[in-house]
């Protein structure tokens, strides 16, 4: 179980360190109706990720088991893919980077979070967790992680558990701790929201740079 909880921990990291769910959540919290809209931004990206992470894992499990020792040319290829894949979005979000000078835009639909509902927000966190082709890579890699490990069902749960955990902490730390003390976190969630807005191309370039690198290593270590 523990080699399970090291393989997924980087990929978890990888989901929770997303600029964009964070910004949308930071919005979320700066608007009229934050209180309503953050808490089902939340619901729908918990319930996102859970969702993911276990239908990647269901599938990973019936992968044909093999000698411990021995090759997993199925595994290898799914982790060769799955890097090729995160290095190619590094390379997309490396080229979106803002200029010298020039003001990132945020998407039109960050624009209009003023007035989402609380279950439009819910729709817009599962949609961010759940089929957000960066987040559906990590996914599938944790689960082919989970699944090929061998593990015993409550030993699955926990690192499912694990693995949501850490990657819905950036989207969850914000919105709890908004709710606890919302008057003294509006000045610096806004400060935090300009700088993420500024600095999210090159952010997640890094991260699913460094992730694919791994995953590729991985893929080649199960031939």
């Amino acid at each position: 179980m523990n080699g399970a909880i090291g393989g997924i921990l980087p990929l978890a990291l990888g989901v929770a360190i997303s600029p964009i769910p964070i910004i949308a959540a930071i919005l979320m919290l700066l608007s009229p109706k934050a209180r309503v809209t953050s808490v089902g931004f939340l619901l729908g990206w918990l319930i996102g990720i859970i969702v993911a992470i276990t239908v990647f894992t269901l599938l990973a499990s019936v992968l044909p088991e093999n000698d411990p020792d021995a090759s997993k040319p199925i595994q290898g290829v799914i982790q060769l893919l799955l890097g090729a894949g995160l290095l190619l979005l590094a390379l997309g979000q490396w080229r979106k980077r803002p200029k010298a000078g020039e003001e990132p835009v945020l998407p039109k639909w960050m624009q209009a979070i003023d007035k989402i509902t609380f279950f439009g927000a819910l729709g817009l966190g599962f949609l961010l967790s759940a089929l957000n082709p960066k987040n559906l890579i990590m996914a599938a890699g944790a689960g082919t992680e989970i699944g090929s490990a061998g593990l015993a069902t409550d030993e699955i749960v926990l690192v499912i558990a694990i693995y949501v955990l850490i990657a819905a902490s950036t989207v969850a730390i914000p919105v709890i701790a908004y709710l606890i003390a919302s008057a003294k976190l509006r000045g610096p969630l806004d400060a935090l929201r300009g700088w993420l807005a500024h600095e999210n191309a090159v952010i997640m370039a890094v991260l699913l740079l460094v992730i694919g690198i791994s995953m590729l290593g991985k893929g080649i270590a199960s031939f």
